[in-house]
């Protein structure tokens, strides 16, 4: 069984207008699972819905916790790119579970976005990696506290 929490980010934004507004809406991770045929072997909960530049230690406190309190060894959360290193990093004193951060660059409510993608290679991460917390963006695995966000770039690089 995979425990699946969503905390909000990029991949469910809502934008607005041209001036870049946004909210960050219902997670469209239901539906994404459905699109890659997943349909069982798994549980969800919406645990936030903040953008990642907003988060707190407070929040990574409370990801931690949900992570913790979970039954299941294998846990898979969306996150906002910009800090999932960081949140990674504070879950990495968890034992006994693989958790497997990812999210995406572009809205999942976007035509061209990596979400999908992001989803199934995460998915692929959580269920076959050893115990440890990874982040699984764009094609790539990195150990948290050795990866970073590259801005320019727009991808996660080794750190």
């Amino acid at each position: 069984m995979i425990h699946v929490l969503t905390t909000g980010g990029t991949i469910d934004k809502i934008y607005f207008d041209a001036n870049s507004d946004f909210e960050i809406g219902d997670s469209l991770l239901p539906e994404l699972l459905a699109e890659a045929n997943i349909h069982d072997g798994y549980s969800l909960r919406e645990l936030l819905r903040k953008d990642s530049l907003e988060m707190t230690d407070e929040d990574r406190e409370m990801i931690a916790a949900a992570v913790s309190q979970t039954s299941a060894n294998r846990v898979l959360i969306t996150h906002g790119t910009d800090t999932m290193a960081e949140t990674a990093q504070a879950l990495k004193s968890i034992a006994g579970k693989t958790i497997v951060l990812f999210g995406a660059m572009q809205p999942a409510r976007m035509r061209r976005s990596d979400a999908v993608f992001n989803l199934g290679f995460a998915w692929a991460a959580v269920s076959l990696l050893p115990e440890g917390v990874y982040i699984a963006m764009n094609g790539e695995v990195f150990e948290a506290g050795a990866v970073r966000k590259n801005l320019k770039a727009k991808r996660f690089e080794r750190a």
